[in-house]
């Protein structure tokens, strides 16, 4: 273990205490030889009741995984309910813009944007602003300025109609891990199936399941869509994806201080790729050959991740969600992720500098790079 240099931080954390995320993070402290990074708790944020200090550097970790925090921003016992999620991105993203007030008036250092995280927690909003830099994106009737606002499943249905979309996606605007998801598709008046992860009770309450399922009639589709709608809907268009040994693939790439730095193939025989929906690692190497092989660029489809992060300058670190076109030549940008770096165990890409680190490590290894460079007086990139 090496002693850290007089100019290193001294960091902090805004999370939950005993959580996976915070534990990885303070692992990946440790190991640079740093003294542990102050835990600064989601439920004293919430509370009013959390403080910063001088020169320290502050990282906002997912509220995740505490149901006392959970209950706070949602009003929901049952973690595993869909509907609220416009009252957990109201009180959230207050939260995180008091945590950058804070830091401020400490004279503290974050490492994340609240500007940027309250528009990567909205699709709409990141879709338009994605579209807007000139990053690949599926094709949406939602996003951008003057998008109007999705009131329910006869809106969808229509929208669909307008923009040629047999099948799109349709998402919760502030949803994550997939949930409300819809994958729709449409073939002639009444003929609507989908495919998602939620289950619906009698009682019309929407709750996320670990299991995938087909829903075959336009009643029960439209059910759970006017279910969501009052939270917000972001409709985008269903790319065809490439695929790897008879499964459907995309690609979680996180970006560390602008550099595409780790990357993971997630495969699945369902448009939901998600790795906790049953979707399952690829492999990477096989994906490089086969864009290579199509005439493609790896190193390009990295860059278009790297253009998607930079569309959020004062974020160090994002996960984005990256489709690759049947045939594996195009690649377009789904999603970019606040907290998209939770991938146990997996090492830096030949190249990126962060060989043989998590991503937990990377980020350190870029926090203590960019104290060495003020140190030093170079400006940060």
């Amino acid at each position: 273990m090496s002693r850290p240099a007089s100019s290193a931080p001294r960091l902090a954390v805004v999370g939950n205490p005993g959580s996976r995320r915070v534990g990885l993070f303070q692992n990946a402290v440790r190991a640079a030889g740093l003294p542990p990074a102050r835990t600064v708790s989601w439920l004293d944020v919430l509370d009013g009741r959390a403080a910063f200090l001088a020169g320290e550097t502050v990282r906002i970790e997912s509220p995740g995984e505490d149901a006392g925090v959970e209950r706070l921003l949602r009003d929901v016992e049952d973690p595993t309910r869909v509907e609220g999620s416009a009252l957990w991105y109201a009180r959230f993203t207050a939260a995180v813009r008091e945590v950058g007030r804070a830091t401020t008036a400490a004279g503290a250092r974050l490492l994340d944007s609240p500007g940027d995280i309250a528009v990567l927690f909205d699709k709409r909003l990141c879709h338009g602003v994605l579209d807007a830099a000139g990053v690949p994106v599926p094709a949406s009737p939602t996003s951008g300025p003057g998008a109007p606002p999705v009131r329910g499943w006869a809106e969808v249905r229509a929208l669909m109609a307008d923009h040629r979309m047999p099948r799109a996606f349709v998402k919760p605007a502030h949803g994550s891990s997939a949930s409300g998801v819809l994958a729709v598709e449409t073939a002639g008046p009444g003929r609507v199936r989908a495919t998602t992860s939620v289950e619906r009770e009698p009682g019309g309450r929407l709750h996320n399941s670990l299991r995938v399922r087909r829903c075959t009639t336009e009643r029960e589709v439209a059910a759970i869509v006017d279910a969501l709608a009052p939270d917000g809907l972001h409709i985008e268009r269903w790319l065809p994806k490439a695929s790897q040994r008879g499964r459907v693939a995309d690609l979680r790439v996180v970006v560390v201080d602008g550099r595409a730095t780790h990357a993971v193939v997630r495969t699945s025989r369902s448009p939901m790729t998600n790795l906790h929906l049953g979707g399952a690692r690829g492999d990477l190497a096989e994906v490089r050959s086969a864009v290579e092989a199509a005439g493609g660029s790896w190193g390009g489809a990295l860059a278009v991740c790297e253009r998607a992060a930079a569309a959020f300058p004062d974020t160090m670190c994002v996960g984005v969600d990256l489709l690759p076109s049947t045939g594996w030549r195009r690649f377009a940008v789904g999603e970019v992720n606040a907290f998209g770096d939770l991938l146990p165990g997996l090492t830096g890409l030949p190249g990126s500098g962060a060989e043989g680190l998590d991503t937990y490590a990377a980020q350190v290894a870029a926090v203590l790079n960019r104290a060495r460079n003020r140190h030093r007086g170079i400006a940060a990139p």
